[in-house]
């Protein structure tokens, strides 16, 4: 078989905020039973999300779709603060899944809320976490940007009395030229106490950059839905590999785009299990003499407690 050598990025795929997550799910269901729903996809990844369904869990889009005598959980993307003020007005059983990291954002808005400054998000239009963040505070009090040719036509109440956030897995380098943006036109402007964008989401991004230079592509596991597994795709661009693509699983590669290829990147979103990094990897030793080489840029040992809740006897 043709020798091809695969580099494999570390570190990749679960983040401390997705192992959290999906153990809330498995926990919950341990102690009420099945079934317990959670209000959106609770990580963003198919296989996960599925694997979840099969165990008990039930995927809603709305806390409308949840029955008031069964558990429900939010998704490690945040929820806006209404949702579960509506939960407890129910009486419902309600587990918050949310990211540490995201909550921090969460409560650095409401801090700067509270001190009188109008917030600037900057972030994806739609995006689950982006929602939950700006539904912290009242209308109008978060205003959302995406490009720096969004921030030169923001209309602000006071440039003197700013603050910004962004979302926790946006390019490391697309937000620095947005940030540069904003200080540049609100000098006054507020930025975060410690950077929003999350450690896991960084580290993927650095080994992407580390791995671009040695190989012809770069295939990043993760599902279409999931923002830090698309901003791999545009890193790995970015730094030189115009072969960069999204797979949800082995199924997914485009053999014939791979054709005289000899080096291969591969990594995967925060929200991605190992499982699918070996499917991919096996898919390469079918077809190929494969040598995989790890490309390591940092080392996690991050780990999130599960809500106290989920600890307590029935």
């Amino acid at each position: 078989m043709t020798p091809l050598t695969l580099y494999l990025a570390a570190p990749r795929g679960f983040c401390a905020g997705v192992d959290r997550a999906i153990k809330i799910v498995e926990l919950a269901l341990q102690k009420w039973g099945a079934p317990v729903y959670v209000r959106h996809e609770i990580v963003h990844n198919k296989f996960v999300v599925d694997d979840l369904r099969a165990k008990g869990a039930v995927f809603v889009e709305a806390l409308s779709e949840c029955p008031d005598d069964r558990p429900v959980i939010f998704s490690a993307h945040g929820v806006p603060k209404s949702v579960p003020a509506a939960a407890q007005a129910r009486q419902m059983i309600a587990v918050d899944a949310t990211c540490p990291l995201v909550t921090k954002v969460h409560n650095e808005a409401a801090r700067h809320s509270a001190e009188g400054l109008q917030m600037v998000m900057i972030g994806h239009a739609g995006h689950p976490e982006t929602i939950g963040t700006m539904g912290q505070l009242p209308e109008g009090e978060v205003l959302l940007v995406e490009t720096e040719a969004d921030v030169a036509r923001l209309q602000v109440r006071d440039a003197g009395k700013l603050a910004y956030i962004t979302q926790t897995t946006l390019s490391v380098d697309d937000t620095a030229g947005i940030v540069a943006a904003l200080q540049a036109r609100f000098p006054a402007i507020v930025g975060p106490h410690k950077e929003d964008i999350c450690y896991a989401t960084t580290n993927r991004q650095a080994a992407v950059k580390a791995i671009a230079p040695k190989v012809q592509a770069i295939l990043v596991i993760g599902a279409p839905n999931s923002s830090n597994s698309q901003r791999l795709v545009e890193v790995g661009r970015a730094a030189g590999c115009s072969y960069a693509q999204l797979v949800q699983r082995a199924a997914d590669i485009d053999w014939r785009a791979l054709e005289g290829i000899r080096a291969v990147g591969i990594t995967a979103g925060a929200s991605a299990p190992e499982v699918l990094i070996n499917e991919v990897i096996d898919a390469f030793r079918a077809r190929y003499d494969v040598t995989v080489d790890v490309v390591e840029t940092a080392q996690e040992n991050v780990e999130f407690k599960v809500p106290r809740l989920l600890r307590e006897p029935v």
